[in-house]
């Protein structure tokens, strides 16, 4: 394996709040001294939690990860409705809250479960004739983003707390990727009448990806170095195929190998157990997607 392949695989950052996912980019190329780090998916400044990172050749993962289920734990505050769905936009509307009852919550909050369409905030990442929809809200543009298809696989409270005429629900989401937790905390408010906003957010997890895999920044810092190798990463979120020394020694060399027999893309490992591809059937034959360790 290359000296570039060995130094590859991903970082999972524990990302604190106040900074954007491209600032602690940033930093993890300061501190690994290495201009190839880029990032799967973002997180909101104000959201906290699991950013994957790709360090070297492992960027060419990044694209391919299948990071589409995503955990989250949140605070909603019911009672006020804001400009950009959590606590960082300008009050729009205020209401008492304090009469609206648990039994109310859990209906509305079972109507937000399942297959649902959601329409993002005005303020997302979402691309609108090629431009983010926040940067076109920042340039004074009204922007109303069209509903889309997600997945809300569980939202369940954990807490409630009644304070004068808001309420705080400190919950937990699973759901799919492009879910906006900020928008249900809005249309959770709309629906009990009273307007919502998220007031804080930490992802759990994304994908195979966890808290408990990931380091804060102060850490990699102090002790730079990767969360998972290059071999690590693909094994933990691919289908794994091993293959004889013949066969390595193609996919090496960019050459065809027997199809594996596997839907969607897999990783492609050799004799020593290091991982040479991420390759997909085509017919009776696999295709590389990207080789990640060439001869």
């Amino acid at each position: 394996m290359s000296a570039q392949a060995a130094s590859s695989g991903l970082l999972i950052v524990d990302k604190p709040g106040g900074m954007t996912s491209h600032d602690v980019v940033a930093k993890v190329r300061r501190f690994l001294r290495t201009r190839k780090v880029g990032h799967a998916g973002t997180l909101d400044p104000m959201a906290t939690g699991v950013l994957v990172l790709g360090v070297g050749r492992a960027t060419k993962l990044l694209g391919h990860l299948a990071l589409d289920r995503k955990a989250y734990l949140a605070t909603i505050v019911l009672g006020a409705a804001t400009t950009t769905d959590d606590a960082e936009g300008e009050v729009t509307s205020s209401a008492d809250a304090s009469g609206v009852r648990d039994s109310d919550i859990a209906a509305e909050i079972a109507a937000l479960t399942g297959d649902i369409l959601q329409k993002p905030s005005a303020v997302s990442a979402v691309k609108v004739d090629g431009k983010r929809a926040y940067a076109r809200v920042r340039a004074g543009e009204e922007v109303d983003l069209p509903a889309r298809p997600v997945t809300v696989h569980r939202f369940d409270v954990l807490a409630t707390r009644r304070e004068g005429q808001r309420v705080e629900l400190d919950v937990m989401v699973d759901c799919s990727s492009g879910t906006y937790v900020r928008a249900l905390a809005r249309d959770l408010g709309s629906a009990l009448g009273v307007g919502g906003h998220l007031a804080a957010l930490r992802r759990t997890s994304v994908g195979p990806f966890t808290l408990a895999q990931a380091r804060t920044l102060d850490e990699v810092e102090r002790a730079p170095g990767l969360s998972l190798s290059l071999s690590e990463a693909v094994a933990a979120a691919f289908p794994r195929v091993d293959v004889a020394a013949s066969a390595a020694h193609a996919i090496r060399h960019g050459q065809r190998i027997p199809a594996a027999g596997i839907d969607g893309t897999y990783g492609v490992f050799g004799p020593d157990g290091r991982v040479l591809a991420l390759a997909r059937d085509s017919g009776r034959v696999a295709k590389s997607v990207v080789v990640l360790d060439p001869a």
